[in-house]
């Protein structure tokens, strides 16, 4: 059993940028793919990207697309989320999540559900 612990959150202003990590620990993070996850107050959890495990696939939310960028380094059993031009409404408590399976089905890798394994999340605020 993997367990994850998000870190580099902060504040920053719009349009800066902030890199978070997820280490693993209990298990290799090369047997897992990992998802990114956010959750923003009075709103619902949302998908925001998707590394398989050998990090061949990679997928983003339409809102996120050319500015956030995963990434992992297995030999350091951690994952990244580069996020560039931030603004206002990435304002969220960030997640990263793994599959108990170590992959999710095709299509499905927005369903938080998919994901037995979560980290305690890491604050991003963007100030205007």
């Amino acid at each position: 059993q993997v367990q994850l612990v998000e870190s580099g959150g902060g504040s920053v202003q719009s349009g800066g940028s902030l890199r978070i990590s997820c280490a693993a620990s209990g298990d290799e993070l090369r047997h897992y793919a990992i998802g990114w996850f956010r959750q923003a107050p009075g709103k619902e959890r949302e998908a925001v990207s998707y590394m398989s495990n050998k990090g061949d696939e990679t997928y983003y939310t339409d809102s996120v697309k050319d500015r956030f960028t995963v990434s992992r380094d297995n030999a350091k059993n951690t994952a990244y989320l580069e996020m560039n031009s931030l603004k206002p409404e990435d304002t969220a408590l960030y997640y990263c999540a793994a599959p108990e399976l170590g992959y999710v089905p095709d299509g499905l890798w927005t369903r938080y559900w998919k994901y037995e394994y979560w980290g305690r999340g890491t604050q991003v605020t963007v100030s205007s």
